[in-house]
């Protein structure tokens, strides 16, 4: 794709039809300047298959806020649509229409609240609420579900892998398996989630972290194809990069060969001063191996060294790798603890890819319009009962018990405190025999989720760094139950409706119903 091109497929004709053909009916009907709020929220947590996710982690939102403050209707664009002929050959998109997108520019006037990139996310409460005039607004909602949704899903699977490793270093491969040039949005996710490093050097040069990286099985093939061996690949490698040294040992026979030479390798390297990174295995038991190599490099003297895991690893596969460890180490005379201490999990394909999970639904509805007096609310109507929205203005709140763990998360009409309370009653979004009351000397602490992030198009406050949204990650997985944090199986987190949103829900239902 040309740099022309790709101005256009990725500026602000990164949309879908639908969103283009509606803001011109919106247009036509005097509706386009009305001031409309839409709520992004997502319905239910990755399920993997054989596991499912208890939280998610928010992601995207820096990258969706530099695109909205970067994009106009440029003429290019504007260009594309004119050249739009309907079905029997008119001009899809009327002139006066584009004279209106020319003058508007770009989302200048819209608002954006969020919960900031790093927290803990769950299914009903509003990621993202957008407010402004009803056209542009509705434009923007196919680049917001796109960015902010595979980020999320994203650095959630990144969150489990960070769970189930229990502190072992993460390092990010995808970039190769990943879905072309979503994969660098995919690495970014991926260390908001927990990913420690990436192998992606230009993400990595503007994150101001070093890239990772190991060499490949084509530096052995390479040697091996002129005549030379395995250990004369290793001592090339060595000899370029002494103090990096960490070698990929399974190209002939891991056990047989590669550790062995890695470990004359090593020996070379020490007796020079310098002091080497480890090995890496990529195929075949890794558990087992591990175990093997643990055993070689310790009885060497190595014992300080890291083994790097890879090969389709994610959290049902590392969780299953450590519990093998656990069991079979003992049978060798292996310490297992010490062999997962060392251990570092190099994640690719199946993280990049969310594999299990390849999309998180998220969704954008309308759910306020302004009548030119006051705000209306607008609810949509289903007979799934998950699928019905929750309507009007409203404010997101995280309530916190009394050991200072997150215990339910609560959505609000805009108006309303439920500090002030002294006792909440809460009720489920979608089960309408459920609810329950808390009574507030119970709850330590209750806390606002969404912050101001746009007003009108200029940005409120600068964006976080990547550090201080990892750190946010981490505290907000800290103060979760540790049922939530299960990785196959969770505890179900409650999300509930206050009783004024829930009683404003039952009366627009009736309204349209009847």
């Amino acid at each position: 794709m040309r740099s022309d091109e790709r101005r256009t497929a990725e500026g602000i004709l990164f949309t879908d039809q639908y969103q283009l053909s509606m803001a011109q009916l919106y247009f036509r009907q005097g509706l386009h300047e009305r001031p409309a709020q839409f709520d992004h929220f997502f319905r239910r947590y990755p399920d993997y298959g054989l596991h499912g996710a208890g939280y998610c982690v928010s992601a995207g939102l820096a990258w969706l806020v530099d695109w909205m403050r970067e994009v106009r209707f440029r003429d290019e664009d504007l260009a594309h649509l004119r050249a739009q002929r309907d079905q029997v050959g008119g001009q899809l998109f009327a002139d006066d229409f584009l004279a209106y997108l020319r003058a508007t520019g770009g989302f200048e006037s819209l608002s954006l609240h969020a919960i900031p990139e790093g927290r803990v996310v769950h299914p009903s409460v509003p990621l993202t609420i957008v407010r402004g005039p009803l056209a542009m607004a509705q434009i923007l909602e196919t680049a917001l579900l796109n960015q902010i949704n595979y980020q999320t899903l994203i650095a959630t699977k990144a969150a489990r892998i960070r769970e189930v490793s229990h502190g072992a270093l993460v390092l990010e491969f995808g970039l190769r398996r990943g879905q072309d040039r979503g994969a660098n949005a995919g690495t970014r996710a991926a260390l908001i989630g927990g990913a420690d490093y990436t192998s992606n050097v230009g993400l990595s040069s503007t994150l101001g972290l070093p890239p990772k990286g190991t060499h490949a099985h084509a530096l052995v093939q390479v040697f091996l194809a002129l005549g030379q061996s395995e250990l004369d690949a290793f001592r090339a490698y060595a000899e370029v990069y002494p103090d990096d040294c960490l070698l990929l040992v399974d190209t002939i026979d891991t056990l047989e060969s590669g550790v062995p030479n890695a470990i004359r390798v090593f020996a070379e390297l020490r007796a020079k001063g310098h002091r080497p990174i480890g090995i890496r295995l990529d195929s075949g038991d890794l558990a087992y191996l591990a175990i093997q190599a643990a055993l070689l490099l310790d009885k060497a003297g190595f014992a300080a060294t890291s083994i790097v895991l890879s090969s389709d690893l994610d959290e049902l596969v590392i969780w299953q790798i450590q519990t093998q460890i656990a069991q079979e180490a003992p049978r060798y005379g292996a310490d297992a603890d010490a062999i997962m201490r060392r251990l570092v999990y190099g994640v690719g394909t199946r993280l990049v890819t969310s594999h299990g999970e390849g999309a998180l639904g998220g969704v954008y509805k309308l759910v306020a319009m302004h009548d030119g007096a006051a705000w209306r609310p607008a609810i949509k109507l289903a007979d799934t009962p998950e699928k019905l929205t929750n309507p009007g203005l409203k404010a997101a709140w995280r309530l916190y018990d009394a050991r200072g763990f997150a215990t339910a998360d609560v959505i609000t009409l805009e108006a309303e405190d439920p500090a002030q309370a002294e006792r909440l009653p809460l009720r489920h979004p979608g089960d309408f025999s459920r609810h329950r009351t808390l009574e507030r000397a119970a709850i330590s602490n209750i806390e606002p989720l969404l912050v101001e992030v746009l007003r009108e198009g200029r940005l409120v406050n600068e964006l976080p760094t990547l550090e201080a949204i990892r750190a946010r990650r981490s505290a907000d997985v800290e103060r979760l139950d540790a049922g939530v944090r299960r990785i196959v199986n969770p505890h179900i987190y409650h999300v509930s409706l206050s009783q004024r949103l829930w009683d404003l829900k039952q009366e627009l239902l009736a309204q349209l119903q009847g």
